[in-house]
């Protein structure tokens, strides 16, 4: 039977926690930090960042332009169909390239569908971030007949008529 000593086995197991699970302490983490990013102030990574820079930064970082340049869109409407149509109508709904617009009454929707090639022109002018590829136009929503939550389904209201 071979002799194994106290002193092999404490040796072998202080040698593999030193190698296995890479436990390190604070400093030691801080002194690694420091030698990646550079310590003197003229290094790289310790350039000056300007405030606009580090908003680009933060708005590229979590995607925010494009719901910037959406936003923008939903405000600026009068500035692509004019003050006329943008009083007659409104943008409602953008689903990914298909932007929805609300009008006042079909004869509006009408008219500005035939609009529309010049409407996507002048979209894509002044507001060249934002894809849009189709324009639909809706009229005003028609009233519904549904009475409260224990309506019955079927004809509704015209069943009482004869």
């Amino acid at each position: 039977m071979p002799s194994f000593s106290f002193e092999v086995a404490d040796k072998f197991f202080k040698n593999f926690l030193s190698n296995s699970h890479g436990i390190k302490s604070k400093d030691q983490k801080l002194r690694e930090k420091n030698e990646a990013r550079g310590t003197k102030p003229f290094d790289a990574g310790r350039d000056l960042v300007t405030a606009a820079e580090s908003l680009d930064h933060l708005l590229g970082e979590f995607n925010w332009t494009g719901h910037m340049e959406k936003a923008s869109l939903f405000s600026d409407w009068d500035k692509v169909v004019g003050p006329a149509s943008a009083e007659a109508s409104y943008p409602e709904e953008l689903k990914g390239t298909q932007l929805i617009v609300r009008c006042r009454s079909t004869a509006w929707a009408t008219q500005l569908r035939l609009l529309e090639k010049q409407v996507l022109e002048k979209l894509a002018a002044v507001h060249p971030k934002l894809t849009v590829d189709q324009l639909t136009f809706l009229g005003p929503d028609a009233p519904s007949w549904k009475k409260g939550p224990r309506s019955v389904p079927g004809r509704g209201p015209r069943d009482t008529y004869g």
